[in-house]
């Protein structure tokens, strides 16, 4: 059958880094191509020069047999490929139906935006897709799992022949999950060719027909999906196998480090009332929208709450923020690029921006000792980086993300709230994170830690509250739990 897209000994090279080293890939119409390897392989980045977003050094893209070479996102849309990025990119203050048709609304007269025609375009959309949105809502209204199935109904209202799909289940809970492999399936139907990008092998498995992985720059292996497994796609990862998803844990949870009484948001959470304990991994389960992120940001100062927070036996408030650093917490937010990062600023900027008064005298800044803090912090995260100069947009999710654990442990806090830490991240960098989060815990830190991946959560945590409708629905010890008494819990208060 002839292939609908051919890479061909496609490279691109960054100041110090070969990101891609001539790699060659097919997609057939009607299929959906896996492509997988370790965050920093070069996947995103292919993906990047494919669409335009980066030009490529050298190697030609063959699209329906002819020669391509788009110059930007916007031609290859209208050339007929279409991503869906992992991060989300979008016009919050604009409604859904303008983020979806932006740069082409339907126009009345040839001069005027007709907004009832494009909610209808966006309500025909989306009824095809069975997603149920109001076109009208303003966009920051959504959830980022919303916000998620948008941008995929904005991929397919292109009529692309082509749609890559990068990590689109990493905020999706497992029913958008299921509605998603749905629209992936009909996307099948019609002849479109589909590239999916994912962590997740089981889903890899489950919808794919050919996987290829990708190490170092280089393509090392296509595989039929139907004969590979979850231990061959590792070992082609990451070159060696990995014969344990998770670290073995050796934190001792000690004394009564946190306690909250009563705490309750705006909306949600609603009387929220436990412990956290020094050394302890406390992890918080729950489905889309039942609280979760919800007690981190009350806990940080990001949301108005009343209740009682004790640290210590001491009462405090974490009004904001400012006041919750410096009463020593800390929170990695589930949205990296968007309130994670300074994606423009260095490495140096990044790491040293929450414990700028470390590196301050009078009203001067000292470089040396925020470029020395850095180059401790990237050793003892073990971050790949060209040199501290480098912008942290252009280094891969899970060296991003180290980065930004190393950034919060030099402000030293005692509390640290992790917000799907691993979101977006391959297995060997998971991998790395999991062993840093419980070398705190032994260092006497507290961690809350809100995940949607269940045996993450029973991987690294000591105890786990799961959260149903805005409360907590229950405790359950790590060494009494499972996913079915966990999603039980969940559905609670539904």
């Amino acid at each position: 059958m002839e292939a609908l897209l051919n890479l061909r000994d496609i490279s691109k090279s960054f100041p110090g880094v070969l990101a891609l080293d001539k790699v060659t890939l097919s997609v057939e119409a009607g299929s959906v191509h896996a492509l997988m390897g370790e965050n920093g392989a070069g996947k995103s980045t292919l993906m990047k020069c494919l669409f335009g977003v980066y030009e490529k050094d050298g190697g030609e893209i063959l699209f329906e047999g002819e020669s391509v070479n788009f110059k930007n996102s916007k031609e290859a849309l209208l050339g007929g490929v279409a991503m869906v990025h992992q991060e989300l990119n979008q016009a919050l203050d604009l409604s859904v139906a303008e983020n979806i048709w932006l740069g082409r609304f339907p126009r009345k007269y040839g001069l005027f935006i007709s907004d009832k025609k494009m909610n209808e375009m966006t309500e025909e959309i989306f009824s095809e897709l069975e997603i149920s949105e109001n076109p009208r809502a303003k966009m920051k209204t959504l959830s980022v799992s919303r916000r998620q199935m948008v941008e995929i109904a904005k991929a397919v209202s292109y009529g692309s022949k082509i749609i890559v799909f990068d990590e689109p289940t990493s905020s999706l809970s497992d029913k958008e999950a299921e509605k998603l492999f749905e629209i992936i399936a009909k996307l099948k139907s019609r002849g479109c060719g589909i590239i999916y990008i994912s962590h997740k092998m089981e889903e890899i498995l489950r919808i794919s027909d050919k996987v290829s992985i990708m190490r170092d720059g280089k393509l090392i292996a296509t595989r039929d999906a139907e004969g590979i497994t979850t231990d061959d796609i590792i070992k082609l990862m990451v070159g060696r196998e990995l014969k344990e998803r998770y670290p073995e844990k050796t934190n001792k949870p000690g004394d009564v480090l946190l306690s909250v009484d009563m705490l309750s948001g705006t909306d949600i959470p609603k009387n929220a009332s436990f412990t956290l304990r020094e050394g302890e991994i406390l992890g918080i389960a729950g489905l889309e929208g039942s609280g979760r992120t919800e007690i981190l940001e009350c806990l940080f100062g990001l949301r108005e709450k009343t209740g009682e927070i004790f640290k210590s036996g001491k009462k405090i408030e974490n009004r904001n923020p400012r006041e919750a650093i410096k009463n020593g917490f800390a929170m990695i937010t589930e949205e990296r690029r968007r309130t994670g990062i300074f994606s423009i600023l260095s490495l140096t900027e990044n790491t040293t921006i929450s414990s700028l008064e470390k590196y301050t005298r009078g009203i001067l800044v000292s470089r040396k000792r925020q470029e020395a803090a850095t180059d401790a912090c990237i050793k003892s995260m073990r971050v790949k980086a060209p040199g501290q100069k480098t912008k942290i947009e252009s280094l891969s999710g899970g060296n991003q993300q180290k980065l930004i654990l190393g950034r919060w442990l030099l402000a030293e806090p005692d509390v640290l709230l992790l917000d799907e830490p691993t979101r977006g991240i391959d297995v060997g960098a998971k991998y790395e994170i999991y062993k840093l989060i419980i070398e705190l815990a032994n260092a006497g830190r507290g961690i809350i830690l809100v995940s949607s991946e269940m045996p993450e959560l029973l991987g690294i945590s000591d105890r786990i509250l799961v959260m149903s409708g805005g409360r907590i629905a229950g405790e359950i010890t790590t060494a009494e739990a499972t996913q079915e008494k966990i999603m039980t819990l969940a559905s609670k208060f539904l």
